[in-house]
């Protein structure tokens, strides 16, 4: 029989640290809650985590029901769908996921390892004595640190939890975009096609002319020329707003059936007023989701380098504790006696004395540290260039808008006069029709960088807008294929 001092010597590797349980990060949804609310402040949508059929089958039936609803998707439905429906953003939610059983496993105890061995069974001859023994291992620094640890693994899942929320405002700040872009190429593009047919018309009168000898070859070249160019511009602008819906499409993970949606043919008008924001560099410094991950990052970074200098010299630090059963047979009697066993095991530091790990957890956290007052840098100077964006921007479409489309309209107008008053010729007429068209397309483009520019309005303050790159492919196609006619 073993003794209640041996069974607390056993037990002991086993109650060294506090209880610290995983409660929070078992949960299937652990941290997920945070994500949701953060986002639904800056989106005003929702976000979903699916981890079953049920979760799936759900989210299906409600983006069936919005592209239903919706004839003609606005850029808010849009975004919507693309938080329910993208499977990047799942993938994104798993990596949190993976962070949460990172942390539920830092709360667990190490397990200990048991061993039990006997002598003594193997003869007749040795019967009279047999040895039983038995052993139980503990790392104890594993138990020692457990808490630094647990501290550790439980701030890189606050930061998970904010990257989780950044790649959210990302996709809703992309799939914005990607609308803008969509909407604004199928705008250039109608306008190149109104514009074909003013330029079919010209062709045709060009073609008259001539038979009646009033206009020469090389001017008609000139409008047959235009025309032709003018129909592969309008092919180049029907591409480009294709492909930018395409791009809609995958940010919102449509496939199938639901492809069939319309989008509106031009953008809104251009509000009013725009919105003052001289205090939008520290609303970026107290709001960027991404800025608070660097801190995360600077925080686990240090608290690794208070981990590393406290196991500078001890490495591996192992308790054994055991006992060892023997039992004689002494004149027909059987005598059993009991003992416990402790033993200590560590590594001597007499080669390597933790300098160098120690150099490396200094270095990490100067690279965390600079790495954060860089962002921090970068953060004020990514406000200041969206807000001066948008207003700039706001003003080349209010210039386009009510100085040089009306000018050149006026221009037309005068032109036809003087046309029908015989004072000028047809050529110029039609050079005139020709820049007005051109100036169209510029009004349609600086109305696009507009809204462009408010749509990246939110990201700088927020986050999620580091990768824009959805919204500049769209905009320099939209460009190129408006610009044949300059």
């Amino acid at each position: 029989m073993i003794d209640l001092r041996f069974a607390t010597i056993l037990a002991f590797p086993l109650i060294l640290s506090g209880c610290v349980t995983g409660a929070e990060y078992s949960s299937k949804q652990a941290g997920f809650a945070s994500v949701a609310d953060q986002t639904a402040i800056v989106t005003t949508k929702q976000t979903v985590w699916i981890q079953n059929q049920n979760q799936a089958r759900s989210v299906s039936a409600q983006v069936r029901s919005l592209l239903a609803r919706k004839k003609t998707l606005d850029v808010e439905t849009a975004v919507q769908i693309a938080l329910l429906n993208n499977k990047g953003l799942q993938a994104a939610y798993a990596d949190l996921g993976d962070s949460a059983a990172d942390a539920w496993q830092s709360t667990m105890l190490v397990n200990p390892t048991v061993s039990i061995g006997t002598t003594g069974m193997g003869t007749p001859e040795v019967e009279a004595f047999r040895t039983i023994e038995g052993m139980i291992t503990t790392n104890i620094l594993a138990l020692a640190t457990r808490n630094r640890d647990v501290a550790i693994v439980d701030t890189r899942f606050r930061q998970a939890q904010l990257t989780a929320a950044v790649k959210t405002l990302q996709l809703a700040a992309d799939t914005r975009r990607a609308w803008i872009g969509a909407v604004a190429a199928w705008e250039n593009a109608g306008q190149l096609q109104r514009a074909q047919a003013t330029a079919d018309a010209a062709s045709e009168l060009a073609e008259k002319l001539g038979e009646t000898g009033a206009m020469n070859k090389g001017a008609q070249a000139r409008e047959h020329v235009f025309v032709a160019e003018l129909a592969g511009e309008t092919a180049k602008a029907r591409l480009a707003a294709r492909l930018a819906k395409e791009e809609l499409t995958r940010l919102m993970g449509l496939w199938g059936t639901d492809l069939d949606y319309q989008i509106p043919n031009s953008l809104a008008a251009l509000p009013k007023t725009v919105a003052r924001r001289d205090t939008i560099e520290a609303e970026a410094l107290q709001n960027r989701i991404d800025l608070h991950v660097a801190r995360l990052e600077l925080e686990a970074t240090a608290k690794s380098y208070g981990l590393t200098e406290a196991t500078r010299y001890v490495t591996d630090l192992e308790i054994l504790t055991g006992f060892e059963t023997e039992r004689e047979i002494e004149d027909d009697e059987k005598k059993t006696r009991t003992t416990a066993q402790v033993e200590l095991e560590f590594a001597i530091p007499i080669f390597d004395t933790g300098k160098a790990r120690m150099r490396k957890a200094e270095l990490a956290y100067m690279r965390a540290a600079n790495q954060l007052a860089e962002k921090a840098v970068n953060v004020r100077s990514e406000a200041r260039s969206a807000y001066e964006a948008y207003r700039s921007n706001y003003d080349i479409a209010r210039h386009y808008r009510n100085n040089v489309v009306p000018l050149r309209s006026k221009v037309e107008e005068e032109s036809l006069l003087s046309y029908n008053g015989m004072i000028t010729n047809t050529f110029e007429l039609l050079t005139d029709t020709r820049d007005k068209i051109n100036s169209i397309l510029l009004s349609v483009n600086a109305k696009r960088d507009f809204w462009l520019a408010e749509a990246s309005l939110a990201p700088a303050i927020y986050g999620g807008g580091t990768n824009a790159s959805a919204g500049t492919e769209v905009a320099a196609a939209s460009e190129s294929s408006g610009g044949g006619g300059h």
